[in-house]
């Protein structure tokens, strides 16, 4: 039987739902197995915190707990369990019943005591003639746990294989233009339900790690290119990186570094309304490496026209 959650998670039982949730992400982080590769104490660790959280981390279930109607594993006590042979029900409150039925029958007819089948059937259960309270069908839990995927995987969509409590595993696919902290939700793939309940959900909370060579901003994506400085100045074609592979874009003459192009469509899926950002590539000149004798020599000989007339411009940009 599992440890008692609120002890896993270091929580107090008055804690706040947001405390919980807290102590949960802090524990799951430090005990994650992409963490901790090859570290056993560290994976039931891990196990433990998970399998707590989707007990008290989820209010109705952390309810049901309190009032002992399901244990830490989440599954149902017997009306002989935690709440006695009243199935729960308060002593006094069971007596008082009680007395209530052992009154002279209803209707002015005096004598004797209601059917027992009928007295006892409230702190058993109706519907079953022994007095016991039919196994009540509930919904299996739900497996709470975490992916990391790399950023192009992320825009592109892809599946990824989770490892779950336990030791099994389960696909998970990544919808096109997937976004840092999303919740994917796979329904039915948690913990098997209780009397023919339906089987719980598994939550994976994603993390999107940085791509160096993107940047994003809400559905546009930009990204940096060298750019020769005899392309620069004469003009020509550049490939730059996309999300899906390389594309060409036509550099006119005269183009100044920091200068960004945009490609239409180019960015992120939007999941919502299925439509695409844009891609911008902004440009860096560069100059030749190791140096070039020749361009050193025409710098040093080059007077731009017109030099004071061009300041006065740049000023009046500015």
């Amino acid at each position: 039987m599992a440890k008692d959650p609120y002890t896993v998670l270091g929580v107090g039982r008055q804690a706040s739902q947001d405390e919980i949730r807290s102590a949960y992400r802090k524990l799951a982080k430090q005990y994650h197995p992409d963490r901790n590769q090859g570290d056993a104490a560290s994976e039931e660790k891990f196990k433990a915190v998970t399998a707590a959280f989707e007990i008290i981390g989820d209010e109705d279930k952390r309810k049901r707990f309190d009032r002992g109607e399901i244990d830490a594993d989440g599954n149902e006590r017997s009306v002989f369990g935690q709440g006695g042979p009243f199935g729960g029900v308060d002593p006094a409150e069971a007596a008082e019943r009680f007395r209530r039925r052992a009154r002279p029958g209803r209707g002015g007819q005096g004598g004797g005591f209601e059917d027992f089948g009928d007295i006892f059937s409230d702190f058993f259960g109706r519907g079953d003639p022994g007095g016991r309270q039919a196994p009540r069908a509930s919904k299996g839990r739900d497996i709470r746990t975490r992916l990391t995927v790399p950023f192009l995987e992320a825009a592109r969509g892809t599946t990824k294989k989770v490892t779950l409590p336990g030791g099994t595993t389960a696909n998970v696919t990544i919808p096109e233009g997937l976004r840092d902290g999303q919740t994917l939700r796979l329904r039915g793939k948690g913990h098997s339900g209780v009397h023919g309940g339906p089987d719980g959900d598994l939550f994976v909370e994603m993390t999107v790690a940085a791509d160096p060579q993107f940047e994003v901003s809400g559905d546009d994506v930009t990204t940096e290119v060298d750019l020769p400085l005899k392309e620069a100045v004469l003009g020509g074609k550049l490939e730059v990186p996309t999300l899906t592979g390389r594309a060409t874009i036509k550099i006119p003459a005269n183009t100044s570094s920091g200068k960004a192009f945009r490609l239409k469509e180019k960015g992120l899926k939007n999941g919502k309304t299925g439509n695409y950002g844009d891609l911008f590539a902004k440009v860096r000149i560069v100059l030749p490496k190791g140096g070039d004798a020749e361009l050193e020599a025409f710098m040093k000989r080059w007077t731009p026209d017109d030099e004071e007339s061009q300041s006065g411009d740049y000023a009046k940009a500015g």
